[in-house]
């Protein structure tokens, strides 16, 4: 259970967001809406630890009881997936993989076969197609074995096509943890999802 209690953010400039509370058990999905400027990206950024310089924040955040708000980016295990994967262009796709795994003994092969990039292991990430860069993207999340999923807008870049089997590729490897996803399009959002109007927490 990921849980969120009494968030309060505030920019240099103006108060942001304001007693927001939530929670996610496993294989849920919370979707946070709201239109540009209403703090979307902010939250998940708090989430993470990695606050933008001059952001205030106070809350709480937990995972199975833990508190995690306390702790550096690195100690919270928690995945983030953007709308721009960061793959390393100086390592091939297997090597993006191993650098994010948990697990150094995991069977790389049979998840590439499974998110169906069989034999591209080798391959130089520049080469990959927009999908294949997604999956290998979401492939190194997973392989850090997070506690909690966060997606910022990783579909918007996609065509349709692409996007409507990415994002069935996301909710079935991510069907054991909690998971967050912002986004301004409602086609993104699963059936079974949650999901909060950030405006009505919006100061």
């Amino acid at each position: 259970m990921l849980e969120v209690r009494r968030l309060n953010i505030a920019l240099p400039d103006r108060p942001l967001i304001q007693d927001l509370s939530f929670s996610v058990s496993a294989g849920q999905v919370l979707a946070l809406l709201g239109p540009s400027g209403s703090g979307k990206s902010t939250v998940l950024d708090w989430m993470v630890g990695l606050s933008a310089p001059g952001v205030q924040a106070k809350g709480d955040l937990s995972i199975n009881g833990q508190r995690l708000d306390g702790l550096p980016c690195e100690q919270r295990r928690l995945g983030l997936m953007t709308q721009t994967p960061l793959l390393f262009p100086h390592l091939d796709v297997l090597g993006n993989l191993k650098f994010g795994a948990r697990n150094p003994d995991a069977d790389f092969d049979a998840m590439l076969a499974q998110a169906d990039l069989a034999g591209l292991g080798g391959r130089d990430v520049a080469t990959l197609s927009g999908g294949q860069v997604a999956r290998v993207s979401l492939l190194r999340t997973l392989l850090s074995d997070p506690v909690a999923l966060f997606l910022d807008e990783p579909f918007s870049r996609l065509d349709a096509e692409l996007r409507s089997s990415i994002r069935q590729f996301v909710w079935e490897r991510s069907r054991d943890i909690p998971v967050v996803l912002v986004t301004h399009d409602p086609v993104d959002i699963p059936a079974h999802a949650q999901t909060i109007q950030l405006a009505d927490y919006t100061c």
